[in-house]
């Protein structure tokens, strides 16, 4: 009876690890044929602006390396946060991916408490791949040359100059209450409903200040529309040689600016996250594609999935310290 009992169960046992090894040989083999067919790319923000625009240069270059298709798909709404909690909660394969910003996994989490997505726990970072550097300006009527000459106005005359963001709890928002935090300044907060009627008001002098993704500016500061008075990025724009960074400026602390990077769903294999990871410092090779992100103010930022998520993290910890330190909450 022992004998018979010990036999099946080794042969359930026996019978279980060849599943598995199956399974595990059947996952492999998926892996190693990816992609067969077209990838979805989730982008959380709406069709023609910055995100977008980066998506798909990003789309069509690494798509080629994977000699397949990268689609778009646009899901705005909510500060990115329902694009980003649908790329959490796409299928584990591989064939859904999505952009991954400051804003979707740095501000939004500090900031907002009813996300429904964890920016560490539902996502497989795959690499950062591009920083988009927002730049600080003011309107020509302030009679201020440098960002020096700015700070003294503004502690002279506390809250006499405004600033314009894309709304309360925005990334805009949160970064200008960052340095009126570290410059000991104090400015009235104006909120607009998106970036785009924020910026006509800036260019319009009815708010004195704004900061704003650097390609959205670029054409009215060539045309002396607005000053630019700090560049938030790990360094210089290459099309604005002249403007300082905040860190050159004295505060480090504003971190580095805007990035865009990819993002899989959670449980995607990670020989899966390899080959994208791949396909994307393959992608930043391109000599097109280095010049398309010049054009467009931006600076590769290619990096492994680990040092990805360390980034991550650090953004969320620093927006959460602002949110905290500025009462900063949602409306």
């Amino acid at each position: 009876m022992s004998v018979s009992f010990t036999t099946k169960f080794v042969r359930r046992a026996m019978a279980g690890v060849a599943g598995l090894l199956i399974g595990c040989s059947a996952t492999a083999a998926a892996a190693a044929d990816y992609p067969d067919r077209a990838i979805r790319l989730i982008v959380p923000f709406a069709t023609g602006g910055s995100t977008d625009l980066v998506g798909r240069l990003i789309a069509e270059y690494v798509g080629r390396e994977l000699g397949q298709s990268i689609v778009v798909e646009n899901k705005g709404g909510a500060g990115g946060a329902l694009g980003a909690e649908q790329i959490a909660r796409a299928k584990a394969d591989g064939y859904t991916i999505g952009m991954a910003t400051v804003s979707t996994h740095g501000s939004n989490p500090a900031i907002y408490t009813d996300l429904k997505y964890d920016p560490i726990k539902d996502f497989e970072p795959i690499s950062n791949v591009l920083g988009v550097p927002s730049v600080f300006a003011v309107h020509p009527k302030i009679p201020a040359k440098d960002m020096k000459e700015f700070i003294a106005l503004a502690k002279a005359d506390p809250m006499k100059y405004s600033f314009a963001s894309p709304g309360v709890a925005s990334l805009g928002h949160a970064n200008i209450e960052n340095f009126m935090m570290l410059s000991g300044i104090k400015l009235l907060h104006v909120p607009y409903r998106g970036a785009g009627p924020a910026l006509n008001d800036a260019l319009a002098g009815q708010v004195d200040a704004i900061t704003d993704n650097l390609s959205s500016t670029l054409p009215h500061l060539v045309e002396g529309r607005l000053r630019p008075l700090a560049i938030l990025g790990a360094e210089r724009s290459a099309v604005l040689p002249d403007v300082p960074t905040y860190g050159e400026l004295g505060f480090p602390e504003m971190g580095t600016g805007g990035w865009f990077g990819l993002v899989a769903p959670a449980g995607t294999p990670k020989e899966v996250i390899a080959r994208l990871n791949q396909a994307v410092a393959k992608a930043a090779t391109n000599p097109e594609f280095l010049e398309r992100a010049k054009n467009a103010g931006a600076t590769v930022m290619i990096n492994t999935p680990d040092e990805f998520a360390k980034q991550i993290v650090a953004a969320i910890a620093r927006y959460t310290k602002v949110a905290k330190a500025a009462d900063i909450k949602p409306q």
